[in-house]
This record gives structure tokens, sequence and C-alpha cells, in this order.
């Protein structure tokens, strides 16, 4: 007579394991959905809130004071150029920077860098030793509109999904960079 062979235990288990697996991968992407909806909200309340700008003033004070609570973050600065002139706007006010530091920093970048870093871009001003997480932001206008860069920084270093919140920075800049030349366009 023959030995019976038990499938159905290595089977159950076999199984139990996928289900696991299954329910591990769904809730990860659950948690990926609600991070990705959060930051696409998070990047049109920012652009919703810049829309509402009466005047350029305005929109700077949006950007520099407004949006590290809309989205999230520690550190927002604005750096534009045009002509021989270059300015940087954050939460502490406008300074003027040498265009070449803002135009070599934004021709760096092909639409968005996201990036962990030790300390943060030199266009943070006084907050760029606070900052160990960067987006920087290339703003692209026609001349004679400014260009330059929107940066975003966190304190907290942290893994960044780089091609969803690339599309979405990119999407923030894009409008940024309308709304300026909305401002400045007689």
């Amino acid at each position: 007579m023959g030995t019976v062979i038990d499938f159905e235990t290595g089977a159950v288990a076999q199984l139990q394991r996928r289900v696991a697996q299954a329910e591990e991968d769904n809730r990860d992407l659950l948690a990926f959905a609600h991070g990705h909806s959060g930051a696409t909200a998070a990047i049109h309340n920012a652009v919703l809130a810049a829309i509402e700008a009466d005047g350029l003033d305005h929109l700077l004070h949006i950007v520099t004071q407004q949006w590290p609570d809309i989205l999230g973050v520690d550190a927002v600065s604005l750096a534009l150029y045009v002509g021989d002139r270059g300015v940087r706007a954050d939460i502490s006010g406008m300074q003027f920077v040498e265009r070449a530091i803002i135009e070599k920093a934004a021709g760096e970048i092909e639409g968005v860098l996201l990036r962990a870093c030790e300390q943060g871009h030199p266009l943070f001003g006084p907050s760029s030793a606070l900052v160990q997480a960067e987006a920087l932001v290339r703003l692209d206008n026609a001349a004679p509109l400014p260009s330059g860069l929107l940066a975003l920084g966190q304190r907290e270093s942290e893994d960044f999904e780089t091609e969803h919140g690339a599309d979405l920075l990119r999407f923030l800049g894009d409008s940024l960079a309308r709304l300026i030349g909305r401002w400045l366009l007689p």
C-alpha cells in the first residue's frame, strides 16, 4: 500500500503567506494614495491661494508666508532674476542677490530636483542651515519676465516619491511663473 502525501498543509501555508503579502501591499497602496491625494490637495490649495493675490507684493507674501503652512514645509524661498538683477524672497523679506547665483542654480535643474541634504541650498538664506530635505523647482518665463527658482525645504530628511512629487511641484512652479508674469505684464 502507498504513502499518503499531505499537500494541504503546504498549500494552506503558501496561501496564508500570499494573503498576508496582498494585505500588506494593499495597506502600502492605500497609504501612498492617501499621501498622494494629500500632496495633490496641498499643491492645488497653494495655487488657489496664489491666484487670490491682488498684486505682486501680495503674491510674494502668500508664497513666503502662507505656502509653508499650506504645503507642510518649513522653509520657502523664491529667487528671481531679470535683466542684470536678482532678488530672493523668504519669510524675512526680500534681499538683492547676484543674478549669476540664481541663474546658475536654476540652470543646474531640469524642472524639479528633490533631494535629502546636510544643509539646504544657499538660496534659502539663513534657513539653509536647518533644511535637511529640499525641492528646487525651476521657474521659466520668456524675457522680459523674470525666471528663477522656488525652493521648498524641510527640517526632516525623508525619502521623496520622485515621479509623482516632481509632477506636482512642476505644476506648482509653472503656475507660480505664470502668476508672476500676470502681475508684471502691462
